[in-house]
């Protein structure tokens, strides 16, 4: 076999990889958003969060080692890591932890996983990226989603604000938090710089559980989901979400990379509908379908346009 022909039988195997791993990481991470659900029910927020942290900056850690990374952080990168932890990890962990708390696992996952819209518009003032005409469509079909969803319980949402503005605030949060990550030079590689915002979080949150959430109690009598929903979401979950992300950010680029993140919501919705008996009607549907729709014009059309020139 010639050299041209093993490296093309290669790039193939690998993206085949790619896309199984796709696939893959939807389910991890959509039916995760039931699982945290039950995991909140029987667990502090803070005490979840904290373990959730640990477990997968460790294991995140641990594959940097694994793969021949460096975990040497160059002084003048400490503070620029410092805050993209505050903002990617701290703010999206505890804020989707308490949103759950408030609202259903389905809608809160769709609202989530706007976080590219808000970084489309981010970036436009931290990185000087224009706001083309996919990104504005994109922009008005994801808002038009929000709406949607937001629109029919608008009495009970002002009557008790919280979980909404908690699930958004997290979705801004992460959004900047990967504005930020693009704006700062890192000489590390990914994987150790992902692990590392996971232990900085996992520091914080671990003290603030012991200094916030000391009168918070366990529940006493754990059924066999919400034992199974904690355990999921503490280690699969974090440790080959996380794993899996990192291995399609290398193999596609990042148009194909985020059609991962637009499978999430759709089976976030569904998965929460099938193990929590949530209702899903066609508000969830419609909702789901235009913020899918966004995403797609602002980060998957731009890419296969280029390619296609």
């Amino acid at each position: 076999m010639s050299v041209r022909s093993r490296t093309s039988v290669g790039r193939s195997e690998s993206h085949t990889t790619g896309y199984l791993l796709l696939f893959a990481l939807g389910l991890c991470w959509g039916v995760n958003w039931p699982a945290m659900k039950l995991a909140v029910t029987v667990m502090p927020i803070w005490d979840f969060r904290a373990a959730c942290l640990t477990f997968g900056g460790l294991v995140t850690l641990g594959l940097a080692r694994a793969h021949g990374s460096s975990l040497q952080v160059p002084r003048q990168e400490l503070l620029p890591l410092f805050i993209c932890a505050c903002f990617n990890i701290i703010g999206w962990q505890l804020l989707t932890a308490l949103a759950l708390t408030l609202m259903d696992a389905g809608r809160a996952s769709i609202l989530a996983f706007t976080m590219p819209l808000w970084a489309s518009i981010l970036s436009v003032f931290l990185l000087n990226e224009r706001l083309d005409s996919y990104r504005i469509l994109g922009l008005f079909l994801g808002l038009t989603g929000l709406a949607v969803l937001v629109v029919p319980d608008l009495r009970a949402i002002a009557a008790a604000p919280l979980g909404l503005l908690a699930i958004l605030g997290a979705s801004v949060s992460w959004a900047l938090g990967t504005v930020l990550m693009k704006r700062f030079t890192w000489s590390i590689s990914t994987t150790a710089l992902a692990g590392w915002q996971l232990l900085i979080a996992a520091v914080f949150v671990s003290s603030g559980a012991l200094l916030v959430n000391r009168q918070a109690a366990w529940a006493e009598n754990w059924s066999l989901p919400e034992l199974l929903g904690t355990l999921y979401a503490i280690t699969f979950a974090m440790a080959f979400g996380h794993w899996a992300w990192f291995r399609i950010v290398r193999i596609f680029p990042a148009p194909v990379a985020a059609i991962g993140t637009m499978l999430v919501p759709v089976v976030g919705v569904l998965s929460s509908g099938l193990l929590l008996g949530e209702a899903i009607g066609f508000v969830e549907l419609l909702a789901m379908l235009l913020v899918t729709a966004g995403l797609f014009f602002v980060l998957v059309l731009p890419g296969l346009r280029s390619q296609l020139r």
